[in-house]
């Protein structure tokens, strides 16, 4: 196993946790990165050596995962920094009223910016889950 894949896999595993996904299994990624990517499915197999430090996936993968896990796909690919939260955040796409609100979050302690972004979460699977209702 080659460090490359096994320190992927560490942040792979990291963002899972932190997007709030605290028991994912290799099935349960391939069935949620599936529901996401337009391309060719993924096998439970190849999920399993993501999450085990075997193999990295395609980097049309990789921007699929970061988008689904809120991260930046080049933390998510190279790491560099120890939160995918330390890092440079683009601008290019956001609009400007997010924009705004990025850079109050930033501005926050560690703590708090953790703390809103668990009521962030929370408030999304709640959505998620009136909607399938």
């Amino acid at each position: 196993m080659s460090r490359e894949r096994e320190e992927f896999s560490a942040r792979l595993r990291t963002a899972l946790k932190d997007a709030g996904h605290t028991s994912y299994g290799p099935t349960d990624l391939a069935h949620q990165f599936n529901a996401r990517f337009s391309g060719s499915p993924i096998t439970v197999h190849a999920a399993r050596k993501w999450l085990m430090g075997e193999s990295i996936p395609t980097q049309e993968k990789i921007r699929v995962l970061s988008k689904w896990l809120a991260v930046p796909a080049d933390w998510l690919r190279f790491g560099g920094y120890d939160s995918p939260h330390d890092g440079p955040i683009s601008n290019e796409h956001i609009d400007p009223v997010y924009q705004s609100l990025i850079s109050d979050l930033q501005r926050l302690d560690a703590y708090n910016r953790k703390l809103v972004l668990e009521f962030v979460r929370l408030v999304t699977r709640l959505n998620g889950s009136v909607k399938n209702n």
